[in-house]
């Protein structure tokens, strides 16, 4: 188990667990390409509403003094709106029920990938914000800097998964978060295939 000087320390133990599979997501997720469009934004968040609905569960229990946000409902109005009007219908995703969210140190490690997502997602508002106007791509802009939640979060994470049972936990529910949307990525990709193969 990787520790910090003589304590165990569950963030340094969950960036090593989830490294590969956060690079692979890096650059195969829509938004990935050279120049993404909105067609690649409106698949972006299509494929976050499959993977997050289900995760629901896990991300009910707020840490203390971290504000709720509701994921779903600002993906669900970026959908909505009018600038994506007339692409091509959607494949049908749906992500599996994680198998262990019963298990608080496993919902950490859940967690940490939804809240870590939302670093990407100020990086990538910035560089498309304006290449895909008037969109107001809500979802990736948030409610401000992500950086003060990020910290807040990290400090609660590091409060409540101190054990190695619970950084092993934490560390494998944020592995099966990070495959369950690379399996929904690689359905988005198969689904995108076909399309195109169509006459």
């Amino acid at each position: 188990m990787l520790s910090l000087g003589n304590e165990l320390d569950v963030l340094t133990a969950l960036r090593a667990a989830t490294a590969q599979r956060h690079a692979e997501l890096d650059t195969r997720t829509p938004l990935a390409a050279e120049a993404p469009d909105l067609r690649a934004y409106r698949d972006h968040l299509h494929l976050l509403e499959a993977w997050l609905a289900p995760l629901q569960p896990a991300l009910a229990d707020t840490p203390s003094g971290l504000p709720p946000r509701d994921y779903l409902s600002l993906i669900r109005a970026d959908l909505a709106h009018p600038a994506l009007a007339g692409l091509p219908a959607l494949p049908s995703l749906q992500a599996a029920l994680l198998p262990q969210l019963d298990d608080a140190a496993y919902r950490w490690g859940v967690r940490y990938v939804v809240e870590g997502s939302q670093l990407g997602g100020a990086v990538l508002y910035k560089r498309l914000h304006d290449k895909l106007a008037p969109h107001p791509l809500a979802y990736l802009r948030g409610d401000g800097s992500p950086g003060p939640r990020w910290q807040q979060f990290l400090a609660a994470l590091r409060g409540a998964v101190v054990s190695e049972r619970q950084i092993e936990q934490a560390c494998h529910g944020a592995r099966q978060a990070f495959d369950s949307l690379i399996g929904l990525l690689d359905g988005l990709s198969s689904s995108s295939v076909e399309t195109a193969g169509r006459p």
